[in-house]
Parts: C-alpha cells; sequence; structure tokens
C-alpha cells in the first residue's frame, strides 16, 4: 500500500527522516523537469528544487501543513521561477519549453499526438504567445499531468478559472496551429482561404 503525502508529511512533522527521503523521492524528478523546461537550466532548476524542499520544511517547523502538497510544492517552486525571471532580467521571448516526459499510459497525450503531426516548433512558438497563467496551465496539464483541481490549488485559482484558461489556450493552440498546418487553397484564385484579394 503506498503511503500518502498526507502521512510522509506527519512523519515528517514528526521527525522521521525516512519519510522526507520518501517525500523528496515522488516528487524531486517531476520538480525538476517541471523547472528545467521553464528554465532551460539544469543548475537553477536544481537550485529551486532544493529551496522549495526547504521551505517545507521550515513549514513544517512551524508546526504548518499544506493542505495539498504536490501542488504546494509546484506553487512554492513555480513562484521561485517567476522571483527569478524578474530578478535576472529573463527575455520572455526565449525558448523556455523542453521535452515532454514520456507517459507510462499507453494512450498518446495531445503533445505527442502533435509531436507526430511534426508541430513541435509550432506549438512552442504558440505556447511562448500564451498570456502566463495559460501557458503555466497548459505545461502543468499536459506536461506535468497535474489534475485540474491540483493546478487550481497550485496556482491559487477557481477550479473554474482553470478549466478557462486551459479552454483558451487549446482553442488557441488548435486554431493557430490548425492554421499553419493547412492553409486550404481555394479551387479557383489559388489562395489560401482567409486571405483575401487585393
Amino acid at each position: 500500500m503506498t503511503v500518502t503525502d498526507e502521512e510522509l508529511v506527519q512523519g515528517m512533522m514528526d521527525g522521521d527522516q525516512a519519510s522526507f527521503e520518501a517525500l523528496v523521492h515522488r516528487y524531486h524528478a517531476p520538480l525538476s523537469g517541471f523547472l528545467q523546461r521553464q528554465l532551460k537550466d539544469p543548475g537553477r532548476a536544481e537550485d529551486i528544487v532544493q529551496e522549495t524542499f526547504l521551505k517545507l520544511i521550515r513549514q513544517l517547523k512551524d508546526r504548518r501543513s499544506p493542505d495539498n502538497v504536490q501542488a504546494w510544492l509546484y506553487r512554492v517552486a513555480m513562484n521561485q521561477c517567476r522571483d527569478y525571471w524578474k530578478s535576472s532580467g529573463y527575455q520572455t521571448d526565449r525558448n523556455r519549453f523542453g521535452e515532454p516526459p514520456e507517459r507510462k499510459d499507453e494512450r498518446p497525450s495531445v503533445v505527442e499526438m502533435a509531436e507526430r503531426s511534426e508541430t513541435r516548433r509550432e506549438i512552442r512558438q504558440t505556447l511562448e504567445e500564451l498570456p502566463q497563467v495559460q501557458r503555466e496551465v497548459v505545461l502543468l496539464r499536459f506536461y506535468q499531468d497535474l489534475k485540474l483541481q491540483d493546478i487550481a490549488d497550485a496556482l491559487q485559482l477557481p477550479l473554474g478559472s482553470v478549466k478557462t484558461h486551459l479552454y483558451k489556450a487549446l482553442r488557441r493552440l488548435k486554431t493557430k496551429l490548425g492554421k499553419e498546418q493547412k492553409a486550404p487553397m481555394r479551387a479557383e484564385g489559388g489562395e489560401p482561404d482567409g486571405i483575401a484579394e487585393r
């Protein structure tokens, strides 16, 4: 039987080193992967992961346990990432997206299907153009495979807002990628649909 996050946190609060190690083992790689895709700097990503776990330890020493540990860890890591971008003058037009993680199940994800269609570059470019919250929702949902409620907790947004941001982001991705993948030719004029004759 798998030990829950809540049980591990309680163990940490009781001073159990094994609980801390188990929680780090559970979340280190996913957090690190998420941050590396955001920052494109493995060293800086590792620093933020370490600081995130240190913040959790400090919070638990004050006997304050997060309601949702996974969401709390992502929220703290994301906030540190944002602080890093602000403090270093990080350019928002830089490509911060890496490869999506390998999935353990057999069904292809939306990202994998798009990559099979050879649209990786277009996806990255379109993700860069999304408003920050929409981009974060897409990354957490499809690259980190978080549930919508966990995303809402991590971003401190109502669940309905997360659904709206995801819907708008996916609609924008679909619209942009659909236009770039094919521009249907009109039978008579030979110009792509949507381009007015001058």
